[in-house]
């Protein structure tokens, strides 16, 4: 990546921290060079603040960093998209945004936020870490299961059956998404690769 410092005279440039899940812009701040490595080195986004002349790392002292994502240069090479997962409110004043807006992760984000906390975290109640405990035979049979009952629900004239097993389906899609390591976004990813061919 080869951004031009040199375009303004202090040797910035500016960065857009943009939410990775939700794609709300979050803040922008400034790099030089220095807060540019120490971003990609730490995984963790740093800014050179101008009014103290320092680097700093965002959350250094509230403990809400952002943790990075990935860094894309604009056509000029002179301003950065970062994408990140903040690790609590952005702004100093405690907001979500510096722009006093919500950052609400919609549902299925925080499904998979909490299908992760199961697996992270077992506990013998919980459906999630019994069916993960079993492994992935387990898991595959109960997606092929759920897909079967969904296949016979459309083919009755109750819906709200249909769209209960439509819902198990999506559930235990989720599960043996996140047991090999995916999550929902990468399955977009990739429709919306297709879309494009």
């Amino acid at each position: 990546m080869n951004i031009d410092f040199s375009k303004s005279n202090d040797g910035l440039v500016p960065a857009i921290i943009q939410d990775n899940t939700t794609k709300t812009v979050l803040m922008l701040g400034y790099m030089n060079q220095k807060a540019f490595d120490l971003t990609n080195s730490t995984g963790n986004v740093h800014f050179f603040s101008r009014s103290n002349e320092r680097i700093w790392m965002k959350g250094e002292t509230s403990g809400n960093i952002l943790k990075l994502c990935s860094i894309d240069l604009d056509c000029d090479s002179d301003a950065l998209l970062v994408k990140v997962n903040p690790q609590g409110p952005t702004c100093h004043k405690g907001n979500d945004t510096c722009w006093e807006e919500s950052n609400e992760k919609d549902f299925i984000s925080i499904l998979e936020e909490l299908i992760q906390d199961r697996i992270k975290n077992p506990n013998s109640k919980s459906y999630v870490s019994k069916l993960f405990n079993k492994g992935i035979d387990k898991i595959a049979q109960k997606v092929g299961e759920e897909a079967t009952e969904l296949v016979i629900a459309s083919k009755n004239s109750n819906n709200k059956h249909f769209i209960e097993e439509s819902a198990d389906l999506f559930f235990h899609f989720l599960l043996i998404l996140q047991k090999k390591g995916f999550k929902i976004s990468d399955v977009i990813k990739e429709l919306e690769i297709r879309n494009k061919k």
